[in-house]
């Protein structure tokens, strides 16, 4: 029974760590529909309502900051609004892997330290994955590449 309890553990906690690689880069649009169904909420828009708004707030965040990284030249603008999305996934991933780091790990100063690494990493996914849509090579006007090297 133990070893079972063993294996479900490390199965829960292998779920988890995949759930936040997976979901960083949805980080910043979960809390600006949070924060704007909150708002709706407190301001007489019901459940519904509020739900309602704040789903599409989010997705709404989400594809702009998708497609402002696809159409933007700019690598300084790309990486302000990557970054946009990188530091709320940061902040949920030094949370998430500091509170895992507590059923493993008895010192506090070993704690915070995998914590600090497991938001640098889940924060350089985030940003990976936004910058993923990215042009990578110059096309000519009718959307065609001359000389690719």
């Amino acid at each position: 029974m133990l070893a079972l309890g063993l294996v479900l553990n490390s199965l829960g906690i292998g779920l988890f760590c995949w759930a936040i690689f997976a979901l960083a880069l949805y980080a910043l649009p979960f809390f600006v529909a949070l924060s704007i169904g909150m708002a709706a909420f407190q301001s007489g828009a019901g459940l519904i309502g509020a739900l309602i708004i704040a789903m599409a707030c989010g997705a709404l965040t989400l594809v702009l900051g998708q497609v402002a990284v696809a159409i933007t030249r700019s690598l300084a603008l790309r990486i302000a609004i990557a970054t946009a999305f990188a530091v709320p996934a940061a902040v949920a991933g030094y949370h998430m892997v500091f509170a895992l780091s507590q059923i493993l790990v008895p010192s506090l100063a070993w704690r915070e330290v995998f914590a600090c690494l497991g938001a640098v990493c889940i924060g350089v996914t985030s940003r990976t994955r936004l910058m993923v849509l990215a042009e990578t090579r110059p096309l000519a006007p009718g959307g065609v590449v001359e000389n690719p090297s």
